[in-house]
């Protein structure tokens, strides 16, 4: 973010509670005027996120030009986020899950009633119980509620590529009391998937035997998934596994999810993580309890 003097930025703070106010006092308490300060510096960072401040040119903007660009972006991004959400709802789909439906039928219709974009933009208001497969513990305000319904929508679209009862058989078998769970169900759903991958074993056999948790665990213990590389600098055992493992992701994504390119980065991003997860398991044991 470009970096202006306080004054400047306290000019614009000044405005704000002058709004607040009505114009009947000029003074607020320290928490509010910190408040309206966070309020301004997300207004003109959600400006220059957009593109359109001077960063190519010599010249620097000034902040009020930049704060009264940005204000709008976010109204705009409001505005984006509930047409995305009311596309999402009609056809959602939590599996009975507790967490994913209050999440995202109860939740998120509070946060556009209560969401204030002039004083408060920078407030999430809700805590997004529901956990998903990217981490957005770097957003905050519309901007974070925007990018979970994306994730949503994205996880929506390859749970639904699955008959709903075989869903519901995989979510089932991992947790027996799944609909009260605080989970990922795409995690679950997509370790599953590369359960029967590394076994080799058809979608239509459901379960897996001992023999599959064998086969499975002989792959993983290979090599540690954490080294890409073997010391003589070829591709490590562990490394070519994940690559399998991405390009099959991709290929399912490509036939049964539309070849959604976000939906493909979405999945395969999480391959590395659950590589980890499941050699661990193995290691220990205990494939049966995340497979």
């Amino acid at each position: 973010m470009m970096n202006y003097e306080m004054e400047e930025l306290m000019q614009i703070v000044g405005k704000l509670v002058q709004q607040y106010t009505a114009h009947e006092s000029t003074s607020v308490t320290y928490e509010k005027a910190e408040q309206f300060m966070e309020a301004v510096l997300y207004c003109i960072h959600e400006n220059e996120q957009s593109g359109c401040h001077a960063l190519v040119s010599a010249e620097r903007i000034p902040a009020r030009q930049a704060y009264e660009t940005g204000l709008p972006r976010v109204e705009d991004k409001v505005k984006k986020a509930l047409e995305l959400y009311h596309e999402l709802l009609p056809e959602f789909v939590s599996f009975g899950n507790e967490c994913l439906y209050d999440t995202v039928v109860k939740g998120l219709p509070e946060f556009f009633k209560w969401y204030d974009i002039q004083f408060e933009p920078q407030n999430t208001i809700l805590t997004l119980d529901y956990p998903l497969l990217k981490d957005l513990s770097g957003y905050t305000g519309i901007d974070k509620i925007y990018e979970y319904i994306v994730c949503i929508g994205l996880e929506q679209k390859f749970l639904k590529a699955f008959p709903e009862d075989a869903v519901i058989r995989i979510l089932a078998r991992y947790n027996a009391q799944y609909e009260e769970m605080i989970d990922n169900l795409c995690e679950i759903v997509l370790t599953a998937v590369l359960g029967h991958i590394l076994a080799k074993k058809p979608w239509s056999e459901a379960d897996f035997q001992e023999e599959d948790y064998q086969h499975i665990r002989e792959i993983l213990l290979q090599e540690d998934p954490e080294s890409v590389r073997g010391e003589s600098g070829n591709a490590s055992a562990a490394g070519d596994i994940r690559r399998r493992l991405k390009n099959r992701v991709r290929a399912f994504a490509e036939t049964y999810c539309e070849g959604s390119r976000e939906l493909t980065e979405y999945l395969t991003d999480a391959v590395d993580g659950i590589v980890v997860r499941l050699k661990n398991a193995a290691e220990h044991g205990m494939l049966g309890r995340v497979l």
